[in-house]
């Protein structure tokens, strides 16, 4: 099938590389030369494990190209992926100028009857908005239909090549059946095709996407409690989750979800209940707690040392908003650092891949190390951000021998607390008791 997709970000270039590793035709269509440049070397702009490797080779095949020429894109296609940037506006609504100024480009564009297909997430109601435009400029036929994307980053890939459903939002049969042509060879273990009307799947991401904050917020509250109280945030996830009602993911307790889509998708959900007047109670509180819980990690440091932190330096361990992406949107990282460095304090951090995305943020306001230990050196303490594995098994002895004081502020709740204090750490997590009593556990 002949396929363009319009945007080559995360989504876009997934989607497109993907549909082309399985025989399709597919144009990833972007207004950025430069970038274009890029990816037809071979050189990726984001880092997906798996994704470079299948973009060479699809580009080499002959199956995947790049253009900057929208109107040329569409008229080669049946199928047109929107798959564009939606930021979050200061009210916390999806901004759509991009998904418009696509709509309209293709619109115009159109020479025959095509698929258009919302891949970005968008608020309920925007393929009627959509559809608005696209008549407005053109009397071709065309049916669009909302196909959200449920990719999570560091599994992209492999969430896309098998996936567990595909939500297909569609009020024509049409396009509907074209639709199925096109999954069909993703879908061979007995996967389902979900198919529904469009506002409906507009709103399965924002449901499904809110839920798992919500299941967030929630893990990170009951650590909280747990702390106070004396209890294992950690036995109590376990007791929780071998409930099979519950299931184990999205309950670890931490630095609360980060990213490009729960802090954004949650406040679009937010906005949209009260645009309709709803009561919207459960998910402004999951929001709440989210921006919290960063706080409680910053506050523990401070009770450490103190307000004043001019005298001190801090290692960092992981800047990316989880592991096996080098994405920084939203993530605790930027809200920590920012909180020691307006109190004075020397931040030496070090991330595997979030280099590029951390110097756009701080610039100069911070050291980049060159590995994990390096940024340890000469610091009052080190604290776990994103829970990358090479800091998994670290050198303890090594760690300790670098450090000013041998104390760690672990935010992902990695190591075991009982070692790390017999080798003489002060040691901190999320939700529990550290201290010398768990000596005697």
């Amino acid at each position: 099938m002949k396929v363009c997709v319009v945007g080559t970000g995360y989504v876009g270039l997934v989607v497109g590389t993907c549909l082309a590793e399985m025989g399709n035709n597919v144009i990833c269509v972007d207004n950025d030369l430069k970038k274009l440049a890029k990816l037809e070397e071979g050189i990726v702009p984001i880092y997906e494990p798996g994704l470079e490797e299948l973009i060479k080779v699809n580009v080499a095949e002959g199956r995947l190209k790049f253009s900057s020429d929208l109107a040329d894109s569409v008229q080669k296609s049946l199928v047109c992926f929107i798959a564009v940037g939606t930021p979050q506006g200061e009210d916390g609504s999806a901004d759509l100028q991009y998904v418009c100024q696509v709509a309209e480009g293709i619109g115009k564009a159109l020479n025959g009857y095509k698929v258009i297909v919302d891949k970005s997430t968008v608020p309920v109601g925007t393929a009627d908005k959509v559809t608005s435009i696209i008549k407005s400029v053109s009397s071709e036929d065309f049916d669009v239909v909302s196909n959200p994307e449920f990719l999570k980053q560091g599994a992209a890939v492999d969430d896309f090549l098998k996936p567990d459903r595909v939500v297909i939002g569609s009020n024509s049969q049409k396009a509907t059946e074209i639709m199925q042509e096109l999954y069909a060879p993703f879908l061979r273990t007995g996967n389902p095709v979900i198919i529904m009307d469009v506002k409906s799947a507009e709103m399965t991401k924002y449901a499904a996407n809110s839920f798992l904050a919500v299941k967030i917020s929630y893990a990170n509250e009951i650590a909280n409690i747990c702390e106070k109280v004396g209890a294992d945030a950690e036995m109590v996830r376990i007791g929780m989750c071998s409930d099979k009602r519950i299931g184990s993911q999205f309950l670890f307790p931490g630095l609360g979800y980060g990213g490009s889509c729960f802090p954004k998708d949650v406040k679009a959900l937010l906005k949209t209940a009260k645009d309709n007047e709803c009561d919207y109670q459960l998910l402004q509180a999951a929001d709440d707690v989210n921006k919290r819980q960063r706080q409680i990690f910053i506050n523990k440091i401070l009770k450490r040392f103190g307000n004043n932190l001019s005298s001190k330096t801090f290692a960092i361990w992981g800047l990316a908003f989880k592991p096996k992406t080098n994405d920084m949107r939203e993530a605790p990282a930027i809200t920590i650092i920012n909180a020691l460095l307006e109190r004075g304090a020397k931040v030496q951090a070090y991330d595997p891949k979030a280099f590029d995305s951390a110097k756009f943020i701080f610039g100069d306001k911070i050291e980049y190390a060159k590995s994990s230990y390096d940024a340890l050196s000469n610091a009052d303490a080190l604290l776990l951000l994103t829970e990358w594995n090479e800091f998994r098994r670290p050198d303890f002895d090594k760690i300790k021998s670098l450090l000013k004081n041998p104390v760690i502020f672990d935010g992902r709740n990695q190591y075991n607390a009982k070692r790390l204090i017999e080798r003489g750490f002060e040691y901190t997590q999320i939700g529990k008791q550290t201290d010398k009593s768990l000596l005697n556990v």
